[in-house]
């Protein structure tokens, strides 16, 4: 048999009377997430009152927004174009890999984030003590460790498959699910292997969270006075609308059913989870954060006495 060496993603075909004005908006929108994101790890590298472990998360999670989308917009635009993409086994393979790891590292950085809020309100007194820099560093260098290896040896099992048949792959990003249904090869011990680390890596650091709000929340109601329980709210609810937007559309994904689903509508809810949380990250961080637009001042008030000098 004949075997295959790359694969066809077909992208967004009904879209194709008005691909241009979906290409322009995706860009658009794609620049958005760049400038943004960008901008959040510039302030948090350079400015020292976000030298903070809450901004220190927050930059990681900036740094794997701009990587997720930057490993498929890409190769999106260039595909809603040409109305279809070749893309190589190899190359498909990589975006896989990568894709899978900027994806799931997220919820290990918003455990962390939840676990840094956890901390603050809840044991306040041994907070600076254990939340230092030196120690958020281990933690978020143990969570990008542990998810890549991880997708590693994903990425090893499913590049010993063989492709002999099928190579159309009706979709605009080589997800795993697209990859396993191609492969000619017995695929039961990844598909386990995959719902295994998904529980481990989606689940796992979602339950922890609902834990730590928990706990949270009980804090905060045992606080008496009205401010008090408002100042401890307002250091959560960044944090929560991104865990929210994140994790809603990771639910709306994987509880549609996709055999009664129209794959369109599957390939949207998919690109909604890849733009939607990266979008509005920077504006939740910046509108609703007063430290946030203090730095932005201080910035740019940098950048104008460097321009004067």
């Amino acid at each position: 048999m004949t075997k295959v060496t790359e694969f066809h993603l077909s992208g967004f075909r009904s879209l194709y009377d008005v691909r241009i004005f979906f290409f322009i908006v995706l860009l658009v929108i794609y620049m958005v997430i760049a400038v943004g994101n960008f901008l959040i790890i510039l302030l948090v590298s350079f400015i020292d009152h976000l030298q903070v472990p809450m901004f220190f998360f927050l930059k990681h999670l900036a740094v794997a927004d701009v990587l997720l989308t930057t490993s498929v917009i890409p190769i999106m635009l260039d595909m809603i174009l040409k109305h279809g993409r070749v893309i190589s086994v190899i190359g498909c393979l990589i975006q896989m890999y990568f894709f899978g790891i900027f994806g799931s590292v997220q919820c290990f950085l918003l455990a962390l984030m939840s676990y840094d809020r956890y901390l603050a309100i809840c044991s306040p007194l041994h907070y600076a003590s254990f939340m230092t820099l030196n120690r958020c560093l281990q933690l978020v260098s143990a969570s990008w460790s542990l998810v890549a290896a991880l997708a590693s040896s994903e990425l090893v099992s499913i590049s010993q498959f063989e492709f002999c048949k099928f190579k159309n792959i009706d979709h605009f990003v080589c997800d795993l699910l697209s990859v396993v249904e191609l492969s000619s090869s017995d695929t039961s011990v990844v598909i386990m292997e995959d719902f295994v680390f998904s529980i481990f890596m989606l689940i796992c650091p979602l339950a922890f969270i609902i834990i730590t709000y928990i706990y949270i929340l009980i804090t905060i109601m045992k606080i008496t006075s009205t401010s008090g329980r408002k100042k401890a709210f307002s250091t959560c609810s960044s944090h929560l609308t991104t865990v929210c937007t994140y994790y809603g559309t990771l639910i709306t994904i994987y509880m549609t059913p996709s055999d009664k689903t129209p794959n369109d509508v599957n390939m949207y809810l998919s690109l909604l989870y890849i733009v939607l949380t990266p979008l509005i990250n920077p504006f939740i961080y910046s509108l609703r954060n007063s430290e946030v637009e203090r730095a932005i001042k201080k910035l740019l008030n940098r950048i104008q006495v460097a321009m004067v000098e």
